[in-house]
């Protein structure tokens, strides 16, 4: 359950309190004592931004911000962060939030970060589950911010519960059949469309990368298509978002063998997730934008008939892929989505994916690597959009020279390229699939967190959903 943020209709100065200031003057206005006024100015003469004072019976935070912008904006987050950990500690439920210096986008970022922070995946503990904390209630007294604007964000915050809360399935819980059906159920709640597609018409469509990542498991593949299409849209020809729907990656015959390489393959599927978080952020506040999202979806084991290395697969463009190794199974199930898209002819495709290692060795979990045949105002978007939400997007080269590491003696491409620029020549894998604008987004590392990392969390991270439902929002503002 997420906390409810709402404007604020009357302030319980007896209450549990936030304020955000950039002068401790203010705070005279608010019956401060001589002494707390000149504790908290101790503080902040030595670089403090975030002030404690426990009342006992009340707990009251001051944020003093002197900055603005995106830095500023990711450290009121991150302080957010602090302040729920204090609040679920003295079992605080709710709490004002008072904005005295008028700043909508800190006002914002404080809420969200507390309200991020709240999350909990606690579903499967029996034992003491109704004693488990849960902060209910954030309510905003702010002149710089709306309750339309409140509104949006809960439900963004709510979309990225959802994401978080796919990832963190386990598979037994959450195989391909299962993950369609959630999708559908979702899709009732927030009124956007979706055909799931069984196994006897993925076989018809020819989709050979997901149904040869498939013939390991005893579960059947799906594909999902999600479309949002309402009448104001601001674009003619759609946007087409694929999320990699590996729902478990043992790595199939080529079984991941290092220690732990196992432990969270759960979160494989973590495009997938974006993809269906991003689509009910926009369908919950009715973003008026086409935006269409496949899911394929299997998991990849190397039982029944699995795949090996040699193997030929005809992909649903017709490309022939020789297999190398079959745990660089993702780009194989995304290359025939990325096909299928063509089919709308789309004005831009991008499809997210925990794909490599690669990546996560290049800049770590502190960014997603992205790359594409996009043009450059596009990225631009799209990173300054992650500037914003501190979901940072890197542009990695796309030369011609990668597209020599996937040749195929035998094929017309292999799937693994080597170990040189291996996020970049995955990259390139993908490239032969679609015909329009494309960025691959390669989240391997800032999906999933295997300690606990400020507002996002612990598990998954619901990166993705955040940055691009504001990339469209700025389509529709454009």
């Amino acid at each position: 359950m997420r906390p409810i943020i709402k404007k604020a209709i009357d302030i319980n100065h007896e209450g549990n309190l936030v304020f955000l200031v950039n002068d401790v003057a203010i705070l005279n206005d608010f019956k401060f004592s001589e002494e707390e006024i000149e504790y908290i100015k101790s503080k902040t003469n030595k670089e403090q931004s975030l002030v404690h004072l426990n009342r006992l019976s009340q707990q009251v935070f001051i944020r003093f911000t002197s900055q603005s912008g995106n830095e500023e904006n990711e450290k009121i987050r991150k302080d957010g962060h602090a302040i729920f950990k204090k609040y679920k500690s003295e079992e605080v439920e709710k709490f004002a939030l008072i904005d005295t210096i008028g700043s909508k986008e800190q006002t914002i970022a404080l809420a969200e970060g507390i309200a991020l922070s709240a999350y909990t995946f606690v579903r499967y503990k029996t034992e003491n589950k109704d004693k488990e904390f849960e902060l209910s209630e954030i309510n905003v007294a702010s002149a710089a911010v709306t309750g339309c604007e409140l509104n949006e964000l809960n439900n963004v915050i709510e979309s990225v519960y959802i994401t978080r809360d796919l990832v963190n399935e386990p598979v037994d819980r959450l195989n391909a059949t299962q993950l369609s059906d959630f999708i559908t159920a979702q899709s009732k709640k927030d009124g956007f469309s979706v055909e799931v597609f069984n196994k006897a018409k993925i076989e018809a469509l020819k989709f050979g990368g997901l149904i040869g990542v498939n013939k390991g498991s005893i579960d059947p593949p799906t594909f999902s298509v999600m479309e949002w299409k309402p009448e104001n849209a601001v674009n003619e020809k759609p946007y087409v978002l694929v999320g990699k729907g590996v729902v478990f990656d043992t790595g199939g015959i080529n079984l991941k063998t290092p220690p732990g390489s196992l432990d969270t393959m759960k979160c494989d599927m973590g495009g997938a997730a974006s993809v269906v978080g991003t689509m009910a952020a926009i369908a919950k506040n009715q973003l008026p934008v086409h935006v269409i999202g496949l899911v394929p979806a299997t998991d990849n084991r190397p039982g029944e008939n699995a795949i090996v290395p040699g193997d030929i697969l005809t992909m649903h463009n017709g490309l022939s892929v020789e297999i190398i190794n079959t745990d660089a199974e993702g780009r194989l199930i995304l290359a025939d989505a990325l096909s299928y898209a063509n089919k709308y002819e789309p004005e831009l495709v991008i499809d997210l994916a925990t794909l490599t290692g690669s990546a996560v060795m290049a800049i770590g979990e502190y960014g997603t690597v992205a790359m594409g045949t996009a043009d450059d105002e596009t990225f631009k978007t799209l990173e300054d959009t992650g500037f914003e939400t501190h979901e940072r997007v890197v542009k990695f080269p796309f030369w011609s020279d990668y597209d020599e590491l996937i040749k195929s003696d035998i094929a017309d491409i292999k799937n693994l390229g080597g170990r040189e620029g291996g996020s970049i020549t995955a990259g390139k894998f993908l490239s032969k699939f679609t015909n329009h604008p494309w960025i691959h987004l390669d989240i391997a590392g800032p999906s999933f967190h295997l300690s606990e990392s400020s507002y996002r969390g612990k598990g998954g991270s619901g990166v993705g959903v955040r940055l691009l439902y504001h990339f469209f929002k700025s389509k529709v503002k454009n």
